[in-house]
């Protein structure tokens, strides 16, 4: 079992930065962002897999970078450039399982989630 707490959400003005934290139990080969705005499916925002490939939706290419400390425990996501369209709850996911059953953007490999944190950016 892992527990994942996120932290770093918040309001900011169209264009504006903020950078979220996953704090992780545990570690886990595969972990992953993803975010829910209201009367949406939630979308995967960007996941590292065990060899350290990170992958984007193509939403947030080019402004949002995912990163991991060494020991693979902590994840963080770096938002710049942020637009109303990124405004969700964003939550830290991870998986004990060592292979992804589908993509890695995909919920349904994430068998840990984070309570969430929410992130508003208003024009």
């Amino acid at each position: 079992q892992v527990q994942l707490v996120e932290s770093g959400g918040g309001s900011v003005q169209t264009g504006g930065s903020l950078r979220l934290s996953c704090a992780a139990s545990g570690t886990s080969p595969n972990m992953a962002w993803f975010r829910q705005a209201p009367g949406k499916e939630r979308e995967g925002v960007a996941a590292i897999d065990r060899t350290g490939r990170i992958r984007y939706a193509d939403s947030v290419k080019g402004r949002f970078t995912l990163s991991q400390d060494n020991d693979k425990k902590n994840l963080y996501l770096q938002m710049n450039n942020l637009q109303p369209e990124d405004t969700a709850t964003y939550y830290c996911a991870a998986t004990s399982r060592w292979s992804l059953i589908v993509g890695p953007l995909r919920a349904d490999n994430y068998g840990f989630w984070g309570q969430g944190t929410q992130v508003t950016v208003s024009s």
